[in-house]
């Protein structure tokens, strides 16, 4: 085994600006669910019904905690793809438990039965985002060589490069 991280090197650049663009969805996720359960179904979820179809601020710590989710994840996704021998099968169970447990919270809360679901909806919907997004980005993020890795004999130098042009299935050489 050679040294930390290098048998699978990462993309950071790629895979930090995938888990941005990523955490700007999950902060839509709340506000677009926030508008559609207040305006359209008439919940009021989040902040009392006088606050409008937007909520009020804590409707925007609601979406930043989201991004900050996002962000958290990708973090915890960035280690998983340096360290762990299976790491989007790791990341996804890590993920979608914490999702279920997002889910669950809003039961546990003195609110309306009503309200309690839609947020759990909205948890929900953006821990999937989340999950969904960032799981592609680590297909693309881990660095992959073009070609692979030669026999050990021939790179030390022990056996000369042969190309494979050099190898006519229709002619015999002598």
């Amino acid at each position: 085994m050679g040294e930390f991280g290098s048998e699978r090197p990462v993309d950071a650049v790629r895979l930090w600006s995938g888990g941005l663009a990523t955490a700007v969805v999950a902060a839509l996720v709340v506000l677009v669910g926030t508008l559609v359960i207040r305006g359209v179904l008439g919940i009021p979820v989040l902040a009392p019904e006088e606050a409008g179809d937007l909520g009020d601020s804590g409707t925007v710590a609601y979406a930043l905690m989201a991004a900050a989710a996002a962000l958290l994840a990708t973090g915890l996704l960035h280690v998983l793809l340096l360290a762990a021998p299976r790491p989007r099968a790791f990341f996804g169970w890590m993920i979608g438990l914490i999702t279920a447990v997002a889910a669950v919270t809003p039961f546990l809360q003195g609110a309306e039965l009503a309200s309690q679901i839609a947020t759990a909806v909205v948890n929900l919907v953006a821990g999937v985002a989340i999950a969904t997004l960032l799981s592609g980005v680590a297909g693309t993020a881990v660095v992959r060589s073009g070609r692979r890795s030669r026999p050990v004999l021939r790179h030390e130098g022990l056996l000369p490069d042969v190309d494979r042009s050099d190898y006519r299935g229709d002619t015999r050489r002598l």
